[in-house]
Protein backbone atom coordinates (compact mmCIF):
# COMPACT_ATOMS: atom_id res chain seq x y z
CA UNK A 1 0.00 0.00 0.00
CA UNK A 2 1.29 3.20 -0.26
CA UNK A 3 0.32 6.30 1.79
CA UNK A 4 1.35 9.84 2.08
CA UNK A 5 3.02 11.43 4.95
CA UNK A 6 3.35 14.81 5.91
CA UNK A 7 5.77 15.14 8.65
CA UNK A 8 5.96 17.97 11.48
CA UNK A 9 9.37 18.34 13.16
CA UNK A 10 9.14 18.71 17.00
CA UNK A 11 11.42 18.94 20.05
CA UNK A 12 9.52 17.64 22.61
CA UNK A 13 7.05 15.02 22.85
CA UNK A 14 6.67 11.29 21.61
CA UNK A 15 6.51 10.46 17.83
CA UNK A 16 3.36 9.83 17.09
CA UNK A 17 0.43 10.09 14.03
CA UNK A 18 -1.49 13.08 14.72
CA UNK A 19 -4.17 12.53 12.32
CA UNK A 20 -5.36 11.11 8.66
CA UNK A 21 -6.63 13.34 5.94
CA UNK A 22 -7.66 10.22 3.63
CA UNK A 23 -4.71 8.58 3.03
CA UNK A 24 -2.47 10.94 4.19
CA UNK A 25 -0.89 10.86 7.81
CA UNK A 26 0.19 13.67 10.04
CA UNK A 27 3.22 12.38 11.94
CA UNK A 28 5.37 14.14 14.60
CA UNK A 29 8.84 13.24 15.07
CA UNK A 30 10.98 14.42 17.77
CA UNK A 31 14.30 15.94 15.55
CA UNK A 32 15.47 19.66 14.28
CA UNK A 33 14.84 18.80 10.57
CA UNK A 34 11.90 16.74 8.71
CA UNK A 35 13.90 16.50 5.40
CA UNK A 36 17.35 14.58 6.97
CA UNK A 37 18.72 11.03 7.09
CA UNK A 38 17.64 10.64 11.26
CA UNK A 39 13.92 11.95 10.20
CA UNK A 40 13.26 9.67 7.81
CA UNK A 41 14.75 6.95 9.74
CA UNK A 42 13.07 7.96 12.88
CA UNK A 43 9.44 8.00 10.41
CA UNK A 44 10.48 4.31 8.58
CA UNK A 45 11.13 3.14 12.58
CA UNK A 46 7.75 4.45 14.08
CA UNK A 47 5.80 3.28 11.18
CA UNK A 48 7.28 0.09 10.86
CA UNK A 49 6.03 -0.70 14.69
CA UNK A 50 2.91 0.96 13.88
CA UNK A 51 1.95 -1.61 10.87
CA UNK A 52 3.57 -4.34 12.73
CA UNK A 53 6.38 -4.71 9.67
CA UNK A 54 9.81 -4.74 9.29
CA UNK A 55 11.41 -1.90 9.08
CA UNK A 56 12.66 -2.96 5.40
CA UNK A 57 9.10 -3.11 4.50
CA UNK A 58 9.16 0.94 5.24
CA UNK A 59 10.20 2.45 1.67
CA UNK A 60 10.38 6.16 0.60
CA UNK A 61 9.56 6.42 -2.75
CA UNK A 62 9.43 10.06 -2.62
CA UNK A 63 10.32 13.49 -0.79
CA UNK A 64 13.03 12.15 1.33
CA UNK A 65 14.14 15.56 1.57
CA UNK A 66 10.91 16.88 2.06
CA UNK A 67 8.22 17.56 4.85
CA UNK A 68 5.39 15.59 2.51
CA UNK A 69 6.96 11.73 1.71
CA UNK A 70 5.60 9.28 -0.35
CA UNK A 71 5.82 5.85 1.48
CA UNK A 72 5.01 2.19 0.65
CA UNK A 73 4.25 -0.56 3.06
CA UNK A 74 5.17 -3.90 1.76
CA UNK A 75 4.43 -7.48 3.45
CA UNK A 76 0.93 -6.70 5.09
CA UNK A 77 -2.60 -6.90 2.57
CA UNK A 78 -4.17 -3.86 1.35
CA UNK A 79 -7.14 -5.01 3.83
CA UNK A 80 -4.71 -5.42 6.64
CA UNK A 81 -2.91 -2.10 6.07
CA UNK A 82 -6.40 -0.35 5.48
CA UNK A 83 -7.95 -1.57 9.00
CA UNK A 84 -4.83 -0.40 10.62
CA UNK A 85 -5.38 3.52 9.08
CA UNK A 86 -9.03 3.07 10.14
CA UNK A 87 -8.23 2.72 13.45
CA UNK A 88 -6.39 6.64 13.49
CA UNK A 89 -9.26 8.90 13.87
Amino acid sequence: MIIKVRVIASSTGPNEIISRIGSVLRMKIKNKKVDDGPANAIMKTFLADFFAVKESQIVIIKGEKGKEKTVEVRDKSEEELRQVMDSIP
